[in-house]
């Protein structure tokens, strides 16, 4: 009886060429969103709103370097915890 082969970890591009075109979609349809906001009208009460900035934040992040975006992201959009938030 054979022993079966050991999974071999993937590769960075294995990865890259598994999550490609699925990172191109959400680049696109974030792309589509904000250019939906800035043809509308009142588009400059957007440009003050804080979640605006929230959003700015987060394609800073992604922008960035490093293996931990995926959780600076969430901490950026997370509610601080405040004691007694159930009561």
């Amino acid at each position: 009886m054979t022993q079966p082969l050991a999974k071999m970890p993937l590769t960075a591009i294995n990865v890259f060429e598994r999550h490609f075109l699925e990172l191109r979609c959400e680049i696109l349809n974030l792309a589509a969103a904000l250019d939906r906001v800035e043809r509308s009208q009142g588009a400059e009460e957007v440009a003050k709103d804080p979640r605006n900035f929230k959003l700015q934040e987060g394609l800073k992040i992604l922008l960035s370097e490093g293996t931990d975006r995926a959780e600076r992201v969430q901490i950026l959009f997370s509610d601080e915890y405040k004691e007694g938030w159930n009561k």
